[in-house]
């Protein structure tokens, strides 16, 4: 077998256990629900507090990471293709980096920074909407700053742990091959891309508390940009984002699910 062969190999293996926040979606009249997720329930006003947001995270890191012992064969549904648009992704990544995207350092650079600048906004954007809550005397806006403040921490939590399992080499390392499970990644591991994890995991819990197709295309045209513009920057392979971004988005979904005030006027 291969060396290509085996990474693909025990980075398949390595998906299926990606602890994604819920393994299966439920149909609600109006809404849907994260698999094995906590029915959503109405809360007071007063049931999101900046004081309870530590507790939360390490509550949602439970589920987060106990996730996969809650498959089942009908998850196969939606795991299965996800699964092989991976591996198809990881199978391409050498080729794609190396013949596809551009390498001139220039162009690089700019993209680099692109994806700098767009992410600090998604990591100011729960800051915003919470100053604009508080200070406003706005609630929705207040507890959609806590939510996706939520679901950015726990989005980051998410993809260090990640790293640390694949530790797999960025494109600017050994020819671009993007190895796994070479400890010389470290934390600096390509795998899933950071910036991809909190860009999707900040703009599902935004688009989860202001449900407006205006928001959703904004939100998500933001997030898909961060993901490009890490591939096009040579900072990360298409596999990277592509997962990151799944993961993010799933993080975001489940905490709206979980804290979300389902009172709020739509």
């Amino acid at each position: 077998m291969s060396s290509l062969s085996r990474s693909l190999f025990r980075s398949l293996i390595f998906l299926t256990a990606i602890p994604f926040p819920g393994c299966r979606l439920h149909a609600q009249q109006n809404r849907d629900t994260l698999p094995e997720a906590p029915q959503p329930r109405v809360q007071s006003r007063e049931g999101v507090n900046i004081r309870d947001v530590p507790r939360n995270v390490f509550l949602d890191q439970a589920a987060i990471w106990s996730s996969p012992a809650r498959l089942r064969a009908h998850d196969l549904k939606w795991l299965a293709p996800f699964a092989l648009a991976t591996g198809a992704a990881i199978a391409t990544d050498h080729r794609a980096m190396s013949q596809l995207v551009t390498h001139d350092a220039n162009f690089n650079n700019a993209s680099t920074n692109a994806s700098n600048v767009l992410i600090g906004g998604f990591i100011a954007a729960p800051v915003a909407l919470y100053g604009y809550g508080h200070f406003g005397e706005n609630d929705h806006a207040r507890e959609s700053g806590l939510v996706s403040a939520e679901a950015l921490l726990d989005g980051l939590v998410v993809e260090q742990g990640i790293k640390l399992i694949a530790w797999r080499e960025r494109p600017a390392v050994d020819n671009q091959r993007g190895r796994f499970f070479q400890s010389s990644a470290g934390v600096d591991s390509s795998f899933p891309s950071s910036h991809s994890v909190l860009a999707w995991a900040t703009a599902s819990a935004i688009a989860g508390e202001y449900p407006s197709r205006w928001a959703e295309i904004f939100a998500y045209s933001a997030a898909t940009s961060v993901s490009l513009t890490r591939v096009l920057g040579q900072q990360h392979f298409p596999s990277d984002v592509l997962v990151g971004g799944a993961a993010g988005w799933l993080v975001g979904r489940y905490v709206v699910h979980r804290r979300g005030h389902r009172g709020w006027p739509r």
